[in-house]
This record gives structure tokens, C-alpha cells and sequence, in this order.
């Protein structure tokens, strides 16, 4: 266990709930940003994909933004993006070669934790050049965000929210960004100080970052927010409730949890009923099928 998922597993509840946020698209409205002027510019560059920009960007933003791959740790979505380019039929007809990423996909089967310091552990390891690509890449993204993603605040009701729910929940950040990205982006813009813990990718999956705190708290007493299909799948997976943010409409599902669910949850009257209507409105919002298939 590292110093970081200690720090989570070692937090003392000072409520009997607690609410886990998502922060990329969820409570920040900065996944447009960082979708469409980091991560893409990055894979069309280390990739080796600008003869077929145009069609890496369709794919990037299709995966990363409007579809059930929303919110997936960026190794297995930059693979799934590969995956759409080699099969679609225009990038056919252009006879480029994309790459394949063997031991990158390799990597993400035998991990369970995606990161840049367990991917530079394998490269270094393995010495294989995709993973070295991957480990460059994935640097670049960082250092671009840095540079470019400031002065992005929260989705409207996002800070009265959690001033509401931190009177009677102890609240953590449950993400798959980069602590040092979340830490800077949470304290700029006034919100760290309603977070006991930032989780972030350095300490573990979402639903590895959620199991280390859900038996400190009684059953239905914690509830995860998250903009993605994978923030359920990690709610879900712990036994967790899950209250989805829905893209496209973040400032209403934020004014409703803020007038609505948020005391909803801590009258425990959040009922599968509730939770599994707000889900099936969610997950029609996020499709599955490309719009060039």
C-alpha cells in the first residue's frame, strides 16, 4: 500500500456519510479542454496520426466526451481510440498505419492500477518502445495541462453543493487525474477546503479508491458522484450508491442534487428506484455506437 492510499485508509470519519466526487467533467467543467486542447494534439504528435487528424480527433472526442467511454483512465481510452481508427473505412482508405500498442494493451490487462509511475515501471522494465511512447505521452499531457487548464471553475452549484452536504458529510475527490493537477485545480478555485482526501491517480482505481473507505461508514451512508459510466461501475462495484452528473446538462443535475438529492441521500430515502431512474437518463445521454458507423 503506498503513503497515498494510506493516507485515505487511515482517514477518521467525522460524519456518518460521505460523498465521493469525480472531478474532471463532473465537478469541473474542464474535459472539454483538456480533451480537445491536450490529450488529442498529444496523440495526434507521439502517435504519429496527422495524416489522418481529422478522423483522431472524431474518434478522441468520441470516446473521451460523448460516449460510454466517458471518464475511462487515458491508457485503455487511447487504445480504444486505435481501435475505432484501424477499423473505420475512411482511415482505411487512406493506408495509414496505426499503431498497435501490443504491450500497452499488455500492460493495461495485467495492471490494475494505470499510471505514469507503473507504466515508467514497465517500460523501464520491459524496455518495449510502446510503452515508452505511452510514458512520453502521457508526460506531455500533464505538462500541457499545466501549462494551458487555469481559471476553469466548477459547474454552477457545484461549490453551494458541497458547502450544503459538508455540515453532515465527510466529502473525498475520487478521481483519474493526476493528484498534482486535482490538488492545484481544487485550492484555486476554493474547494479544497470541504475535501478530507484528494484522491487521484497516483492512489489507485476509483473502485480501489472507494474500497479503502466504504467500510468506515454504515451501508447506503455513502454516495459517488461522477459524470461516467466508470464512476458507477466503481460505485456499483463496492456496493455503493452512485448519483450521476449528466454531460451536456452538469448545471441541472448540480442544482438538483443541491435542492433535491442531496437531502434525499442523507434522509436515507435515496432508493434503488431513485438512484436506477437517474441512471437509465444518464446512460441514454452517453451512446455506444460511433455516428460514422
Amino acid at each position: 500500500m503506498t503513503d497515498l492510499q494510506l493516507k485515505l485508509k487511515n482517514m477518521q470519519p467525522k460524519h456518518k456519510f460521505l460523498i465521493a466526487v469525480d472531478s474532471d467533467g463532473c465537478a469541473f467543467d474542464t474535459m472539454e479542454i483538456k480533451h480537445k486542447e491536450c490529450f488529442t494534439p498529444n496523440t495526434i504528435k507521439y502517435w504519429k496520426l496527422q495524416p489522418i487528424s481529422k478522423y483522431a480527433r472524431q474518434a478522441a472526442d468520441f470516446v473521451n466526451l460523448y460516449s460510454k467511454w466517458r471518464g475511462t483512465n487515458r491508457f485503455p481510452a487511447l487504445v480504444k481510440v486505435l481501435d475505432l481508427l484501424e477499423e473505420w473505412d475512411e482511415v482505411k482508405a487512406r493506408k495509414v498505419t496505426i499503431p498497435k500498442a501490443k504491450n500497452l494493451r499488455y500492460y493495461i490487462d495485467t495492471y490494475s492500477n494505470y499510471s505514469n509511475p507503473s507504466l515508467k515501471l514497465e517500460a523501464d522494465k520491459t524496455g518495449h518502445e510502446d510503452l515508452k511512447r505511452a510514458f512520453a505521452w502521457s508526460e506531455a499531457v500533464n505538462a500541457t495541462i499545466s501549462d494551458m487548464v487555469h481559471g476553469v471553475p466548477p459547474f454552477p452549484y457545484v461549490k453551494a453543493s458541497l458547502e450544503k452536504v459538508s455540515e453532515f458529510a465527510d466529502i473525498i475527490v475520487c478521481s483519474a487525474t493526476p493528484n498534482e493537477a486535482l490538488e492545484r485545480e481544487w485550492a484555486e478555485h476554493g474547494l479544497a477546503e470541504y475535501i478530507s482526501v484528494i484522491g487521484g491517480q497516483e492512489m489507485g482505481s476509483k473502485q480501489e479508491i472507494l474500497a479503502l473507505v466504504k467500510d468506515k461508514y454504515p451501508k447506503n451512508h455513502i454516495l459517488m458522484v461522477g459524470d461516467a459510466p466508470g464512476d458507477k461501475k466503481a460505485a456499483h462495484s463496492n456496493d455503493i450508491l452512485f448519483y450521476p452528473i449528466v454531460a451536456g446538462k452538469e448545471a441541472n443535475s448540480w442544482k438538483d442534487f443541491l435542492d433535491t438529492y442531496s437531502d434525499v441521500f442523507t434522509n436515507n430515502k435515496y432508493t434503488k428506484d431513485i438512484e436506477e431512474k437517474l441512471i437509465e437518463a444518464f446512460e441514454n445521454n452517453l451512446p455506444e455506437k460511433p455516428p460514422w458507423k
